[in-house]
């Protein structure tokens, strides 16, 4: 390689590393600089007053004990399901997989809201069963808001630890017993030693998943007076008196907690692991199970699919079709006029949804070629490829709301220079660093299967390289942009946190209006629209991913 292109190829590194050393790194660094710099001075004084102030030394403790608590729930309900779809006659039932991530794939904040009309006085719980009197208005309570989110969770720790079991095999269970040992020994001296790097793997990102996570604070727990780091740092950067010092200094706990969280979960897996997948293989096998076991975990199945997804669904659809709530479920109380007027008397119904389709779309696309552009650019790289793909996937280690703090107070402070802040292009910026890992991790493993003959081949034929990465790199690509693309698009479409905080005057999302709609009471307009959101989204996930599966390289 000559000199000359060794030089450029520096210079695009070194662009890159600038870009997001800007768009990444200085929203981070304005995050802990807004907490200890006081009147142009280092000055730990005020962050740690704030941080040792009574009511936010309750916030740290609650959302501390929230996380272990989700993680123990959801670890009860994932560890059996896991084992029942790798090791019983229900791993055959593949529908279940996808059933079961429904919860994982409904936007917190609907199924909180969906939870919240079922269990509510008067709600659809007692309207079905009066004989049970106040019963249902005990889920708000500490131990409803571990539930509300452990129900959203648990489908990825049942992931994990299902793929996790499948990869372990039959083998060294029936070497065991062969052995003599019994089935609860095998359980205890096998399988659990052998799955705990994955489990220390999940129940790290349960734990920073819930300390993340807004929505379900936001609706549930702020009803019970049970506040945590986001709904705290979202109230001090947007209610007045605004203060982004003592947002910043909370911001900076919650990212020193989540980052000794990763540091834990490296030291566990690199001590429990173990390489079970080799050249001899692995033999599946299932239990022979006894009938009544197999009832029980059918019930069991059968149960976790009924709370965790028809409860909260049961409410949005029901709830959206009610004429009048004060009638509740009675007969000839049901209409669709509250979907007829999303689309034609509310015009800011129908202005979020096209904001919201705006964002998604153009969010996603931007992000999916930025995405692509670095990996294709930094593929052969050595030394530049580590410390580029560690700076555009940041964002994926960090919540999203000190994420969006972070360039809130960065682009600020630049306003004369860039005056971006406060508009839709803004909105667009935030959404695409925010969502950059996604792209850069679904081509990233594209890329890595597809070899270089054929691009060399482009080469020898007297290809340009504009000409072999559109011809040649981006098809073979191209199912993995799309995936990227998509799953940006959806999460953009229904994000909550930093369409709340950055949002410009007058101007709403489809998740700001479903919120604001069911907090003023209009809460069968407000689920109307959590439909037709949760409903586009599973739509053009299932068309995408049909079109993506007849393409064939």
């Amino acid at each position: 390689m000559s000199k000359a292109t060794d030089k450029k190829q520096m210079i695009v590194y070194f662009t890159i590393f600038v870009l997001l050393f800007a768009l990444v790194i200085l929203p981070i660094v304005a995050v802990f600089g807004q907490a200890v710099i006081v009147d142009g001075r280092l000055d730990f004084t005020r962050a740690l007053q704030t941080i040792g102030d009574k009511e936010n030394l309750t916030t740290i403790t609650n959302s501390l004990i929230l996380g272990f608590l989700v993680v123990i729930v959801s670890t009860i309900i994932s560890t059996p399901l896991a084992f029942l779809l790798a090791r019983t006659r229900f791993s055959r039932w593949k529908w279940l997989d996808i059933v079961l991530m429904i919860p994982f794939m409904t936007p917190p904040y609907i199924s909180s809201m969906g939870w919240i009309l079922f269990m509510q006085k008067r709600g659809l719980f007692q309207q079905m069963f009066p004989w049970t009197g106040s019963l249902s208005e005990s889920f708000f309570s500490l131990g409803g808001l571990v539930l509300a989110m452990s129900f959203h969770v648990f489908p990825f720790m049942t992931t994990m630890i299902k793929n996790a079991i499948l990869n372990i095999g039959m083998n060294m269970e029936e070497s065991a017993a062969v052995s003599g040992a019994g089935f609860a020994y095998r359980m205890r001296r096998v399988m659990l030693p052998l799955l705990t790097g994955n489990y220390a793997i999940a129940m790290l990102l349960v734990f920073v998943k819930t300390l993340s996570e807004y929505g379900t604070p936001s609706t549930l727990g702020n009803r019970i007076g049970f506040y945590v780091f986001t709904t705290d740092i979202h109230r001090y950067a947007s209610t007045a008196p605004i203060d982004f010092g003592k947002a910043s200094s909370l911001s900076s706990v919650l990212v020193i907690i989540c980052m000794i969280m990763w540091l834990v979960q490296s030291y566990t897996t690199s001590k429990h692991t173990y390489h079970l997948v080799g050249g001899k293989g692995n033999r599946e096998g299932l239990y022979n199970c006894k009938k009544i076991t197999e009832i029980m975990g059918g019930i069991y199945i059968f149960i976790v699919i009924i709370v965790t997804i028809g409860v909260p669904y049961f409410s949005v659809i029901a709830t959206s079709l009610i004429k009048l709530r004060g009638y509740g479920l009675a007969a000839g109380n049901f209409t669709f006029q509250h979907y007829v007027e999303l689309f034609t008397k509310n015009s800011k119904g129908w202005e979020a949804m096209l904001t919201s389709t705006f964002l998604a779309i153009v969010s996603a696309t931007i992000a999916s070629m930025v995405g692509t552009l670095i990996v294709v650019s930094i593929k052969k790289a050595k030394k530049w490829k580590k410390v580029i793909e560690g700076e555009a996937l940041i964002p994926e280690m960090l919540p999203n709301i000190v994420l969006v703090i972070g360039m809130m107070l960065f682009w600020n402070k630049i306003y004369d220079l860039l005056p971006l802040y406060n508009t839709l292009g803004f909105m667009v910026l935030v959404y695409v660093v925010m969502f950059l890992p996604y792209s850069i991790q679904y081509v990233s493993s594209a890329i890595m299967q597809t070899g270089d003959s054929l691009i060399e081949a482009g080469k020898v034929c007297g290809g340009n390289r504009a000409y072999v990465f559109l011809h040649i790199t981006l098809p073979l690509i191209m199912r993995g942009v799309m995936q990227g693309w998509m799953m940006i698009f959806i999460i953009v479409f229904r994000e909550l946190v930093g369409a709340s905080l950055i949002s410009p005057p007058n101007v709403q999302t489809v998740s700001t209006f479903i919120v604001r709609e069911f907090e003023q009471g209009s809460a069968s307009v407000a689920m109307a629209m959590a439909l037709i959101c949760v409903l586009i989204t599973t739509v053009l996930l299932i068309i995408l991913n049909n079109v993506i599966g007849r393409k064939k390289y």
